[in-house]
Parts: structure tokens; C-alpha cells; sequence
């Protein structure tokens, strides 16, 4: 692997300048597409350009969807849309070619499609626009190795032979009826073991594992991680193979999931990158920001509410901080848990109900400890038997508040359709630092 040392980058900028096709070519030979892409961030668009026109068409296609989504639009928006057809389209995989045309206008797409020579292709590409982005049918690609149950094993051996020119990565020959319902998988052992076979359907793997063109990304994330596959058939509503989804594009999906639910679980409320320009980032930042302004002056207007406690008790005001703080604290860790069982499917209708039971044992077991460990700091070294007593009831029923809390709002936000990852960020500790303020300050008016 060729290290991308910062001398790497200026021999090829200086190479570039001069227009040395040759050696550019050379420097790119060995390199993956990933380290092309990796290149390409530190170079600008025109060294880019120049680049790609020297790279073949298989390369060039594979680099560019290794590119982030901004890279590529800035690459996509200067060259003709005759050029994106030829050089990159036509050398990739369906999947790949959809993903990319997603990011198009419609026009620019229907020009893009004319320009394709491969009248198949294109069809397969039209078709699988079709699909919302979010199914499987929207992540599927076409290229794949089919065969007939009732073929003979030396026909299924040359009809592979035929298909394979056409395919990348061969994961598994599917075996289809004569109506192309999916019926089986051909194991490779299969293949050697019983070369003269007169029907395959009699040594193939029976009821394959396959997931819907309708089914969600994360339904078939899933089913690939339950049952190990490198990929998954993908049939329709009458059981036709219509398709196949690799795990390399699982895992891309997955990726950027969670990327998205750990910037809104950070106060995020938009896809961001580190390369965005200030406008871009501050309007993803200063939605959050603002409903935490307003939380903390919503925690001004009750602590003011409160002042003549504050004046006869004093010492209140320093536990401010812990209570806020403990409430928060739980109430993140209680929606982590439940957010967590919803993305992996391991939390379902049917155990809900022990989810929250369980929950609250544990709150009860976490609130006993907390505020036992407070009232004894207090009662030794605080010396008013009041404000111990309310801190330590306040600690108490915050801390099963904020775990009840922390386990309701992603369901109901799960429920609503909405990303319950939510529920782990600002909003659970704005909403149990301002209840927990009102529990404390109501508990330190009724008992001092």
C-alpha cells in the first residue's frame, strides 16, 4: 500500500503542472480506489478533473463513489452529462449507478439514461429509481448469477460461464423456476461434487433466506447479520428474484445511519461533514442551541420563582448542579438502552412491557444507592437536617423520573416515526433538567 505522504502529493501536483500523462498514470496504477479518493481531497477540481480522464472507465467509476457525497457533486456538476454516461455509468454496478443518479435532478438524469448504450442497463436503472431509497429495492442491484431449477448441471455450468462476464463479485448462483420465482441456492460444493446432475433443483440449497423489495434497510440489516450472509436475494410481492444486496453495501448504509444518529443525538440537526463551509454547519448546530437557551431560561424563570427559599436556605442553591446534572445523566443512559434495542430489533412488542419493569427496578436500585450516598455526605458534613432530607428525596424520585422518562420518549418517538436517536441527545436533558429543577425546588419549599 503506497503511503500518501505529504512529498507523495506534491510530486503529483508538480507531475499534474506538467501534464506528464505517462507518469501520473504510473502513480496511479497500484493505488486503490479508496487512496485515489483519498488524493483527491487534497488536490483541487481541475487537478481532479485531469486525473479522472487518465484513469479507465472501471477505475474512474470505482473511485468516484468512494468520493463524499459533496466531493462527487462538486466533480459531477463540471463534466458533461455524456461523459458521466460513458466513463462512469456504463462501468458500474446497477446499485452504484442508482446511488449516483440519486444525486441528480431528473433532467440531468433523463440525459444521463440516453447517453447509455446499454439499452438493459439502462432499463434496470429506471427500474430501480423506481424504489424508494430507504427499501431494499432502492439499495438492490441486478448483477447476478441465475440459473434454472430444471436446467441439467453442464447447461447450469455454461449458462454461469455466460453470466459471469458480466458480474463482479460472484456470492451465490440462485436457482429460479420457470416464472423466475427464487427456489433455491446452487452451493459451489454442489457444482463439483455432481457434475452430471440431470435437474439442479435436486441438489440445490432448498427456501433460501431472501428479504423484499419492500422491506426497510434496517429490516434487511438484520436478516444479513442474523444469518451471516455476504448477500441476499431480494424477491418481489409473488416471490421473483428481482435482485441482490451485498453486505458492503449494508455496511455503507449502516454507517451512515449511525453517523446521522450520532449527530443528533449531539444536538445535530442535519448531516454534516468537517469539510462544510460556517453557514452549513451553523444552521445544523443553532436549532439545538437555541432550544437549550431557552430550557436554561426556562431553569432562570422557576429557580426566580424560588428566591425566597434561596434567601432562608442559602446552601439549596448549591445542589443545583447535581440535581440537574444526575437527572440528565439518567435519562440519557435509560433512551441509549432503549434506542439501542430498537435498532437491533431485540426490543418488540411483546417485551416492551418487561423493558419498562426492568427499568424501573433498576432506577429504584440506582436511586436507593444515590441518594443514600448523598444524605450520609450531608448529614455529616452539612449539618441542616432539612436540606439533606430534601436533597436526598429529590435525588430520589429525579433519578426514577428521568429512567421512566428516558424509556418512554424513544418508543413514542419510535411510534411517531420518528428517529428515537433523538431521544438521546439535547431533548431528554433539557426536559429532565427543567422537571427536575421544579421536583427539587417544590421538595425544598415543602420540607425546609
Amino acid at each position: 500500500m503506497t503511503e500518501l505522504t505529504k512529498e507523495y502529493i506534491d510530486n503529483l501536483k508538480k507531475i499534474i503542472e506538467e501534464k506528464d500523462d505517462v507518469k501520473a498514470k504510473e502513480l496511479l496504477k497500484d493505488l486503490y480506489p479508496a487512496d485515489i479518493a483519498e488524493i483527491y481531497q487534497k488536490l483541487d477540481l481541475q487537478e481532479a478533473i485531469y486525473l479522472y480522464m487518465l484513469m479507465d472507465g472501471e477505475q474512474a467509476a470505482d473511485v468516484l463513489m468512494e468520493l463524499d457525497e459533496e466531493d462527487r457533486h462538486k466533480l459531477l456538476k463540471e463534466l458533461p452529462n455524456e461523459l458521466i454516461a460513458k466513463r462512469f455509468v456504463d462501468n458500474m454496478e446497477t446499485d452504484d449507478a442508482v446511488d449516483l443518479m440519486r444525486e441528480l435532478d431528473e433532467d440531468r438524469q433523463e440525459e444521463i439514461l440516453s447517453h447509455i448504450e446499454d439499452v438493459e442497463q439502462a432499463g434496470d436503472i429506471v427500474d430501480l429509481l423506481k424504489y424508494d431509497e430507504d427499501t431494499a429495492g432502492g439499495l438492490m442491484g441486478t448483477e447476478m448469477i441465475v440459473v434454472n431449477e430444471n436446467w441439467s448441471m453442464p447447461k447450469c455450468i455454461d449458462e454461469m460461464r455466460k453470466q459471469a462476464e458480466e458480474v463482479d463479485e460472484i456470492h451465490y448462483v440462485y436457482v429460479v423456476d420457470d416464472d423466475d420465482r427464487l427456489r433455491g441456492v446452487l452451493p459451489l460444493k454442489k457444482l463439483i461434487t455432481n457434475p452430471s446432475v440431470s435437474k439442479i433443483k435436486h441438489v440445490m440449497k432448498k427456501d433460501p433466506i431472501a428479504v423484499h423489495d419492500s422491506d426497510s434497510i434496517e429490516e434487511v440489516t438484520q436478516t444479513i447479520e442474523k444469518y451471516d450472509l455476504v448477500a441476499v436475494p431480494v424477491i418481489d410481492s409473488i416471490g421473483r428474484l428481482v435482485g441482490r444486496i451485498t453486505i458492503d453495501d449494508v455496511m455503507d448504509e449502516v454507517r451512515e445511519q449511525h453517523e446521522r444518529d450520532y449527530q443528533l443525538a449531539s444536538g445535530i440537526s442535519q448531516d454534516v461533514e468537517t469539510s462544510d463551509n460556517v453557514f452549513t454547519q451553523t444552521a445544523a448546530r443553532l436549532p439545538w442551541l437555541l432550544i437549550g437557551m431557552i430550557g436554561g431560561l426556562s431553569n432562570s424563570i422557576i429557580l426566580g420563582g424560588f428566591e425566597n427559599s434561596f434567601a432562608t436556605n442559602p446552601k439549596t442553591a448549591l445542589f443545583i448542579p447535581l440535581i440537574g446534572g444526575t437527572g440528565g445523566n439518567v435519562g440519557i443512559q435509560s433512551s441509549a438502552i432503549v434506542v439501542q434495542g430498537l435498532a437491533n430489533n431485540t426490543l418488540k412488542e411483546g417485551n416492551i412491557f418487561t423493558q419498562i419493569l426492568k427499568e424501573s427496578i433498576v432506577s429504584v436500585i440506582n436511586a436507593s444507592i444515590i441518594s443514600l450516598i448523598v444524605f450520609v455526605y450531608n448529614f455529616f458534613m452539612l449539618g441542616d437536617r432539612a436540606i439533606t432530607a430534601s436533597v436526598s428525596l429529590s435525588l430520589f424520585t429525579v433519578v426514577i423520573f428521568a429512567s421512566i422518562f428516558g424509556t418512554f420518549v424513544p418508543l413514542l418517538l419510535d411510534k411517531l416515526k420518528i428517529d428515537p436517536a433523538l431521544a438521546t441527545g439535547p431533548f431528554i436533558t433539557i426536559s429532565n433538567d427543567i422537571i427536575g429543577m421544579l421536583i427539587y425546588m417544590f421538595m425544598v419549599s415543602a420540607l425546609t
